[in-house]
């Protein structure tokens, strides 16, 4: 059992089929056909089965994935570790992030490094919290930025900041810039979070449904919208409020255009980690990249605002 092998077995299995596997690999299906077989001869099971028209893993296919998968993962740092013997701050660099993430301050960390490193070839995936761990556990990705600690044990963390979550609303909401005594009041209102989709859990999209439930307030309404800037436009209408860290915040409330509202009970934050694989060979310029987005977030807590109402400013909101 090689590495050809299983890295072919994984790509038929994600690609739903031997004819696309055969396209991303850049080879005949014959040839993937054959590759299957001769290591299911060696396994001496089958590994995948057509149920409706479909390729599909069978009962031995499913337990073999972790295992293909960290087989090529390993193969896949081997190679980084010999490459990285000629070429110092040099060559690929894949950095996966949730896409709320990827922001103002991301955005600055990895323009310093691009001038620092002007030779490194930096590819940037968006996904969400869970699909960022899956990433870097297959090896798809170096690094990982997500939110909060997951329970994969095949890969480090390491928290770099911690924000706190703050409740917005439209300026002409009833409640806007002002203070209450307790989260159970806004139960009432029309909440704007994330969806949560099966399979692929978000951190944000659970905050606001725990919240409820740790205080024992029970279901809320809720609308479900799966962008960031889609929630905030909504609550500058007036179509609901929202659960929102500062920094995602921060340019809605410095123009003006939105509303806190300070809850008494309210204390609820979220952790931003970075992820590596654990024993995975990090490149000089993966190191590189690492450290420069320790230093971005050392010591950086979300700018605060003044709670209130805030004051317009002239000017163009650039979402």
């Amino acid at each position: 059992m090689d590495s050809d092998a299983l890295k072919t077995f994984l790509t038929v299995h994600r690609r739903g089929g031997v004819s696309n596997a055969a396209r991303a690999l850049h080879r005949s299906q014959p040839a993937i056909s054959r590759r299957i077989a001769l290591l299911e001869q060696e396994l001496g099971v089958p590994l995948f089965e057509r149920l409706a028209g479909r390729t599909a893993l069978s009962d031995a296919g499913r337990v073999l994935v972790p295992y293909a998968e960290r087989a090529v993962a390993a193969v896949q740092d081997a190679e980084n570790a010999i490459g990285a013997l000629t070429r110092q701050s040099a060559g690929p660099v894949s950095l996966a992030v949730v896409g709320t993430l990827a922001g103002g301050r991301l955005s600055h960390i990895l323009k310093r490094f691009a001038d620092a490193c002007p030779d490194v070839d930096l590819a940037l995936r968006t996904a969400t919290s869970a699909e960022v761990s899956d990433l870097i556990r297959r090896g798809e990705a170096t690094i990982g930025l997500r939110y909060d600690i997951d329970r994969l044990r095949d890969l480090d963390h390491e928290r770099l900041a911690s924000e706190p979550l703050q409740v917005v609303c439209a300026l002409d909401h009833p409640l806007a810039g002002k203070r209450i005594a307790r989260l159970a009041d806004l139960r009432g209102e029309r909440w704007i979070a994330f969806p949560e989709i099966p399979g692929r859990r978000e951190i944000a999209a659970s905050h606001v449904f725990s919240l409820f439930h740790t205080h024992g307030l029970g279901e809320i309404a809720w609308t479900p919208v799966d962008s960031l800037t889609a929630q905030k436009r909504l609550v500058e209408s007036g179509l609901g409020i929202a659960l929102l860290s500062q920094s995602h915040a921060a340019d809605e409330l410095r123009f003006g255009s939105i509303a806190t509202i300070r809850v008494g009970d309210l204390s609820a934050s979220q952790d931003i980690v970075a992820v590596t694989r654990r024993g995975g060979f990090l490149s000089a310029a993966s190191q590189q990249l690492l450290d420069f987005i320790r230093e971005g977030y050392a010591g950086k807590s979300s700018a605060g605002h003044e709670a209130g109402r805030p004051k317009r400013m002239r000017g163009k909101r650039r979402d």
